[in-house]
């Protein structure tokens, strides 16, 4: 199967592939990914199939290959005031904005980004675009450090190991210690949490 990037690059477009990391997890930012590479075949895949071994070494190729890659950040106050989707539009203009050269067409994980540009937005475009695939790759590395660097900063949640994402674990700790300043408090089971600490933890 050809990559979804296949029929902007036979018109010589340069293609910027989107994709997200942490638009579901409690705790933490949204980060998006946009890379454009050149034409071709590459070995990038949905960074959720990789271990963080694999994707830290694919992170480092998609750095060496790609002719523009950015980064767009979504904080938790964003994501709070705005709502995960819009603060992940938000977090991917940042990305585009960001890019040199900047993109000629856009494909994206199911994410209609406002654009004048050709757009495709299949769902599952990670598994079908290498570009999208290697945006989440980066995103994915991206937020996973955040995260670990935010453990250090509220210990006892656990971030290091579930990134912000709901666990038994993380919702354990919510119950125990009250949500930190990195929670979204938008979503239900840290609102919940909250009223058991109307003071804050």
């Amino acid at each position: 199967m050809e990559p979804l990037e296949t029929p902007f690059w036979r018109k010589g477009l340069l293609v910027a592939g989107i994709d997200e990391a942490g638009r579901g997890a409690w705790a933490g930012p949204i980060v998006v990914g946009a890379v454009i590479l050149p034409p071709g075949r590459y070995p990038f895949r949905d960074s959720k199939l990789l271990s963080p071994r694999e994707r830290e070494r694919l992170a480092e190729e998609v750095r060496r290959v790609a002719l523009a890659s950015a980064l767009g950040v979504a904080e938790v106050a964003e994501v709070d005031r705005l709502g995960p989707l819009r603060a992940t539009l938000l977090a991917a203009q940042r990305a585009l904005a960001l890019l040199h050269p900047p993109p000629e067409a856009l494909v994206t994980d199911y994410l209609q980004v406002a654009t004048a540009l050709p757009l495709l937005a299949p769902p599952k475009a990670d598994q079908h675009s290498p570009s999208v695939a290697a945006a989440s790759i980066l995103a994915k590395v991206h937020r996973d450090g955040l995260m670990v660097e935010l453990d250090a900063l509220y210990p006892g949640y656990g971030f290091a190991r579930h990134k912000g994402y709901g666990t038994p674990e993380h919702h354990e700790a919510l119950l125990v210690l009250g949500p930190s300043p990195v929670h979204r408090r938008r979503y239900a089971p840290v609102a919940q949490a909250a009223l058991r600490f109307p003071e804050g933890p």
